[in-house]
């Protein structure tokens, strides 16, 4: 079976959304890209700073509630449909619940083919990221690095602490199964 879904996961700044763009262009098939950044920018602002919403602490660490839990599970049931109607989809997440999150996602794929990205950055690396960014809390990345991975099955992991997106990209693209040939 083809691969439908490619699931990155990896914590703030880790590099996933250059990952995403350069397998864009690698692989041969159009591919639909979604992530939770812009999940969390769809949301009503008084959602992004509040109990229910997603809330960022001081020190980076982020807390989600139950309003933001009921988006999401519309959200990731949106991209599943997307899939099953014949669409090849890239999400780029951060599992902040580790092992957790990525059960949300498998309630919902059955039937799917997912290639599972792992998308490591050291912490410090990230961090340093992070801040050059400018919209990321300072510490959010360092608290992620290792956080987000945590019990969670991977079919293939990449490092971008030294390699560059479009090398990981091209590691990712060759472990996606193609459609057969007509």
């Amino acid at each position: 079976m083809a691969t439908q879904m490619i699931i990155l996961n990896g914590g703030s700044s880790s590099g996933k959304t250059g990952i995403v763009r350069c397998l864009q262009d690698v692989l041969p098939e159009p591919w639909l890209a979604f992530g939770c950044d812009s999940f969390v920018d769809s949301m009503p602002a008084r959602m992004q700073a509040s109990q229910e919403g997603i809330e960022i602490a001081a020190d980076g660490v982020v807390s989600v509630g139950e309003d933001f839990r009921t988006l999401e599970e519309a959200w990731t049931e949106g991209i599943v449909t997307m899939a099953r109607a014949g669409a090849r989809i890239i999400v780029d997440d951060v599992f902040l619940g580790g092992a957790t999150s990525q059960r949300r996602w498998l309630k919902r794929l059955d039937g799917v083919e997912v290639l599972w990205v792992g998308v490591r950055c050291e912490s410090a690396v990230a961090e340093d990221r992070g801040v050059a960014r400018g919209d990321r809390a300072k510490g959010m990345a360092a608290s992620q690095a290792d956080l987000v991975h945590d019990g969670v099955a991977y079919d293939l992991e990449v490092d971008t602490t030294h390699a560059e997106s479009m090398a990981c990209a091209r590691t990712i693209a060759a472990r996606v199964s193609r459609p057969p040939e007509r």
